[in-house]
């Protein structure tokens, strides 16, 4: 049961592959995964798009920030923003970051260090004083970042390696799912486990159906259709699709949220700024 504490989600970026800065995606946004959670006094981010520079400049620095990073990936479209986040920067904050896709001989460091390294950028990641620790894992373990957040973890499908998250805090539940493929009529056991009966599910949704069954590779992505499918096998109580294909404009992602509506009511189409509360 729930005592009302604050559990909050913004979006800061919803965009995958690349950033799309353009007329055609400024309603629903072009920076690429940034998503900023509040378990009442804690702050935990998933993923480091584009999406954090903006976070990073809306954050109040007027006294020392204690937060968490959460990696799903760390491909350049999820790790591309660390380096503009205004408050790693400053010494006084403490970040911890955590991954859990990358294989015992490789951690986060050593791929954040070879992300900052010249020629690709100027400034090495040393430099970026808040980052004080960094938490490798294993996709599958249960993790405790924070008093009275408890973390789920799971591998989801994806070639380069993914990590599903569940965050249970104060008798509520949120799924973040990015980059996860899908066998179409195969629900994948491990993201309806991570979705079940959560008050709220985050699921990449980076193609659609249609394109899929045109012969589009889904190798690392899945549609928001599946998310439909998989919101209604988990009993999860709505869906929020993001990470959004490069090509998917204002106007087609309308068309997706008056779809979604019909099928899932009370599920959105996230955008930038976009705030729910558990």
């Amino acid at each position: 049961m729930s005592s009302g504490t604050p559990f909050t989600v913004k979006f800061w970026g919803v965009r995958g592959g690349i950033p799309t800065p353009d007329r055609a995606t400024r309603d629903f946004g072009g920076n690429t995964p940034c998503v900023e959670v509040r378990c009442g006094e804690h702050l935990l981010i998933f993923d480091a798009g584009t999406g954090m520079r903006p976070f990073g400049l809306a954050l109040d620095q007027s006294r020392p920030i204690d937060g968490d990073i959460f990696f799903s990936e760390s491909r350049f479209d999820h790790a591309c923003g660390l380096p503009f986040f205004g408050p790693g920067y400053n010494p006084n904050n403490s970040f911890t970051i955590w991954a859990g896709h990358l294989p015992d001989d490789r951690g986060i460091q050593t791929e954040l260090n070879e992300m900052m390294t010249s020629p690709l950028f100027p400034i090495p990641l040393h430099f970026i004083g808040g980052l004080k620790t960094f938490s490798d894992f294993s996709a599958g373990d249960r993790l405790t970042p924070r008093p009275g957040i408890t973390i789920t973890t799971a591998r989801l499908k994806n070639p380069n390696g993914a990590t599903g998250y569940r965050i249970e805090f104060d008798g509520r539940v949120l799924a973040y799912i990015g980059n996860t493929a899908h066998e179409p009529g195969n629900a994948s056991d491990a993201v309806i486990n991570l979705m079940r009966d959560a008050d709220l599910a985050i699921y990449d949704s980076f193609y659609n159906d249609d394109e899929l069954s045109g012969g589009a590779r889904a190798l690392a992505h899945s549609t928001w259709q599946e998310g439909t499918r998989l919101l209604k096998a988990s009993g999860a109580k709505a869906l929020a699709t993001f990470q959004h294909h490069p090509n998917h404009d204002d106007a087609q992602l309308r068309d997706e949220q008056a779809a979604l509506e019909k099928i899932a009511p009370g599920s959105v189409v996230a955008y930038e700024g976009l705030k729910l509360s558990l």
